[in-house]
């Protein structure tokens, strides 16, 4: 049976780079299709031999956030495999992108860019609210968000749910797509050890020193319990993802220690997981922000 994704979101949050990112695992894209097309595109004899990404937004031909949502309700009543992707970024990160290309506001030819990107907030907040995953491109890398897709949209098996495991930096804020958080600054830090400092979580060194901390054994094993028993409630709730992020302060020791075991663990229990370090190597190029285009 088909699955389709559709893909809608905020001008300039990454919707294009989305469906080629879909596109890379196998998806046909389909982008600016009008709304009304999209069940006779489906309704053919052969049906379509691979799985569908559709792009939707504000300039698609007579665009209606209440006619998508019930032409995606009247799709899965046919029994299709169909889930609605909403990107977004935060108002500065927009700004900057717009900025940085020079184009207007889809929505405000004539008017500030700001303006633009509240209107069609509000505009398309009932997608928001019915997106089965909303992904936030605020600092999210290219190879990132191409790799997160891959684990909610690739092929798996069944209805298996995947545990994106992500570490983080307080510095640098709270990841916007994390369901789960656990603070692990009260562990050993290896900043402090001069011959560590410049290590980084996967070096043996480190795994080692955050391993020793007295209260190290039996955080991880109540981490890995609880995790474990919240994941059928997740699926239980028609999720195919569960985001657990990990944080520390610099993002570079503690959490990605942390990150990697659970990981690890979660996986001998049969579970499905990806891990990114969000703040491990902030100045390398695999961090390429997401490519604006309105």
């Amino acid at each position: 049976m088909t699955r389709i994704v559709v893909v809608t979101g905020l001008s300039g949050a990454g919707r294009t780079s989305a469906l080629r990112a879909l596109e890379d695992i196998g998806f046909e894209a389909v982008d600016n299709l009008p709304i009304g097309l999209l069940p006779r595109l489906l309704h053919t004899d052969r049906g379509l031999d691979r799985p569908l990404a559709v792009g939707v937004d504000p300039r698609t031909r007579a665009f209606d956030p209440a006619l998508l949502l019930a032409t995606v309700e009247r799709l899965r009543r046919r029994q299709l495999p169909v889930r609605l992707l909403y990107l977004e970024a935060d108002d500065d990160t927009l700004l900057r992108r717009f900025s940085e290309t020079r184009r207007r506001h889809p929505l405000a030819a004539d008017r500030p860019v700001a303006d633009g990107i509240a209107r069609e907030r509000q505009i398309l907040a009932p997608l928001r609210a019915a997106a089965d995953l909303v992904v936030d491109t605020t600092g999210l890398a290219l190879t990132a968000l191409r790799a997160l897709l891959a684990g909610h949209f690739g092929d798996r098996p069944g209805d298996e749910l995947l545990v994106h495991i992500v570490s983080f930096g307080y510095r640098a804020g709270l990841p916007r797509e994390a369901d789960l958080v656990f603070d692990v600054r009260f562990l050993a830090n290896p900043h402090y050890v001069p011959a560590l400092r410049p290590r980084t979580g996967r070096d043996p060194e480190v795994v080692a020193h955050v391993c020793a901390d007295p209260f190290y054994p039996h955080f991880e094993q109540m981490l890995d319990a609880f995790v474990s028993e919240l994941v059928p409630r997740f699926r239980a709730e028609g999720r195919s993802y569960l985001t657990v992020a990990i944080g520390c302060t610099g993002g570079r020791h503690r959490s990605v220690v942390v990150a990697e075991r659970l990981s690890a663990l979660l996986a001998a229990r049969g579970l499905r997981t990806e891990v990114r370090h969000r703040d491990l190597e902030p100045a390398d190029p695999a961090r390429e922000p997401v490519p604006m285009t309105p």
